[in-house]
């Protein structure tokens, strides 16, 4: 029996209003969230595989939006940090097209570079939901400093290959409900954020640096400590997913994350839009990549090292707001890590 059902024969009121009451109780179980607002966003542009035998996926439900391609044979596989998912389609199809004998055969994953390294830390296994299994990158892609870090520490070989830079924004609904202006908002009681989490996401150095260049240590602290203990900051486990899903789910009013972010969420028609922050107060990444060491794939990593950064590459970079890398002026005024 229905839990509306239910309801009814155990109403007590009269009829008519338990009817409501029920009616009310059904309106409230349906999903008042278009499909499309749920991840994953690119319709599976985001798999190269040719032949995707039956095709189930459910919003919300039933999808893993952070793996993308064919396990069964991969030719390369890349551990990208999650901030330009939305960039991988585009690049992949591009890679294929200059080296058609990779057609369909690219795996890789887009979490959190904190998380990939986890992963990456055990062996490459992995779980999602009630799936479980193992693949090994051939190339890992995360910021700069970190790419220097991993490199230093054996776990990535020689050279370190940088290719675009980003910056930050304020990620916003549409219509901006709690106008927000500025980062020194943020710290406003009413406010309710959705920020990436300190323990997997690096973009939090550069957050933290830029809401100290615009309100002290004061406004960082009220972001990332008070707010988080009185519940209006939530900290996510994977930013690039959960912030713009929030904000368009009414859960929270803003969230900073990468410029590219919003321009992504702008151009796929969602209910999403952004507040700049002046260069003074701003954090700029660079995005670099090597090869992991003792890869399976050591010739298809160099490619596409070499590949990351060429033009065509880097036309692809500039549709979501990325700029080359360029080495005489770097691109970073905090040190990058997500």
């Amino acid at each position: 029996m229905s839990r509306a059902m239910t309801r009814i024969r155990r109403c007590v009121l009269p009829g008519a209003t338990c009817l409501a009451l029920a009616a009310g109780l059904a309106t409230a179980q349906t999903p008042r969230d278009d499909e499309g607002v749920f991840p994953p966003w690119q319709q599976g542009r985001n798999n190269d595989a040719t032949d995707r035998g039956l095709a189930f996926t459910v919003p919300e439900i039933d999808d893993l939006a952070d793996f993308h391609g064919d396990l069964t044979d991969p030719k390369l596989v890349l551990f990208v940090g999650g901030n330009y998912f939305f960039a991988m389609a585009p690049l992949v199809a591009e890679f294929e097209r200059e080296h058609p004998d990779y057609k369909g055969r690219l795996y890789w994953e887009t979490l959190p570079p904190g998380l990939l390294i986890k992963q990456m830390q055990a062996g490459g296994r992995v779980t999602s939901g009630n799936m479980t299994w193992t693949v090994k990158p051939d190339a890992y892609f995360a910021g700069l400093k970190k790419i220097e870090d991993y490199i230093r520490s054996g776990l990535l070989a020689a050279p370190a290959v940088p290719y675009v830079v980003n910056t930050l924004t304020i990620m916003i609904p549409k219509d901006n409900p709690a106008h927000v202006t500025s980062l020194a908002d943020l710290g406003g009681r009413s406010i309710r954020l959705a920020m990436p989490n300190p323990a997997y996401e690096g973009i939090v150095r550069q957050i933290e640096a830029a809401l100290r260049k615009a309100g002290g240590e004061a406004l960082a602290e009220a972001v990332y400590k008070t707010k988080v203990a009185d519940g209006t900051t939530v900290l996510t486990h994977i930013h690039h997913r959960q912030t713009p899903l929030f904000l368009m789910q009414g859960r929270a009013d803003a969230g900073v994350t990468w410029q590219s972010e919003a321009i992504f969420q702008e151009q796929a028609g969602h209910a999403i839009s952004h507040v700049d922050i002046p260069a003074d107060q701003n954090a700029t990444a660079i995005y670099a990549g090597a090869m992991v060491r003792a890869a399976a794939h050591p010739q298809a990593a160099r490619l596409w090292l070499d590949f990351i950064h060429s033009g065509p590459a880097l036309a692809i970079f500039e549709r979501y707001g990325f700029k080359a890398y360029h080495a005489a002026t770097g691109g970073a005024s905090t040190p990058q890590g997500d």
